[in-house]
Formats: C-alpha cells, structure tokens, sequence
C-alpha cells in the first residue's frame, strides 16, 4: 500500500517537536493524570515536578487526586510561583483533601460555569484550556482513560510535545 504525501509526517512538525524537545530554559509543560494512582507513582511523579520547576520550567496542571495532586506537591515545594492550577469546576466542588492544598496555589483559576455539567464534560473543557496554554504534555493514564488520552490526541493536533506514561 502506497502513501501519499499528504499521509506523510510534515517536515515542519518534525522540526518544530525537534525544537520544543532541545529548547534550553523555561517551557510551559502540562502535566495530567489519572486519579488513581499508586503512592509510589505519585512520588515519582512529584519528584519529577519539583525537578522540572527547578529547572524554570512552568507547570500547568488541573485539581483532584492522583496525577494532579502530587504534580501540585512536587511544584509548590520547589516554587509555588512556577504553578498554575485550573480546575473543571469551582473550587467549592473539589474534594475535602485537594480544597486545603488548592487554597495555597498563587494562580489558580476556577470554572464555576462548569458546575452544572458532568465532571467528565467539564474536565475535557478543563484539559483543552491546559494544552492551549502549554509546549509540552506530559500526561500518566490507564489505556481506557478516555478523556486524558483524547487529551494527547488533541494537544498532538496542536502540535505540542506529548509524553505519554500508561500505568497498565
């Protein structure tokens, strides 16, 4: 079966991923995740924010448990400056335990307009504000995490590096 050159990866893409990938200095990186994560992973994944903020790298990530939650941990403890956090949601509908730690972000913007939809629907909302705003994906998921990895799909489109970790 023959390829077509519109079938073809662009050169410009290429170059561009290739660009993003060697920049030295501060990126813009997204980091998003499952809930449901084990302690250990989210360790690793803590420690790898505090690495990437010490390194002047920006943070953008969303609320809730699991991924989120220890990429706050790993970003506040290097530089709470570094962090920026949007929530799917008003902050008033996060659960009890991400509330106290979200109530310490310096820049955190809530979507109380997205109250009366379903957390699914407002966290994909929620997920394409992120990647407009970010270079770089880095996201942990499950192969049936269907909102984060149309979340991948989506910020590829857009041309953004994305890193992908499954945990299954």
């Amino acid at each position: 079966m023959s390829q077509s050159i519109d079938d073809l990866p662009k050169v410009d893409d290429f170059l561009q991923e290739l660009a993003t990938i060697q920049q030295t200095g501060s990126k813009r990186i997204a980091i998003l995740g499952s809930r449901h994560v084990p302690i250990t992973h989210q360790t690793l994944i803590e420690l790898m924010t505090y690495a990437l903020v010490l390194e002047g790298n920006r943070i953008i990530t969303s609320g809730s448990t699991g991924t989120n939650f220890a990429a706050i941990r790993g970003a506040l403890r290097a530089d709470p400056s570094m962090l920026t956090v949007i929530l799917p949601q008003g902050l008033d509908r996060q659960p009890r335990e991400s509330r106290e730690q979200l109530e310490t972000v310096m820049h955190l913007v809530e979507c109380p307009e997205n109250n009366s939809l379903s957390l699914g629907e407002a966290s994909a909302l929620c997920n394409q504000e992120i990647i407009s705003r970010c270079q770089q994906l880095i996201s942990f998921a499950f192969h049936d995490s269907h909102t984060l990895l149309q979340t991948c799909r989506d910020a590829e489109d857009q041309r953004k590096v994305v890193t992908l970790f499954y945990f299954d």
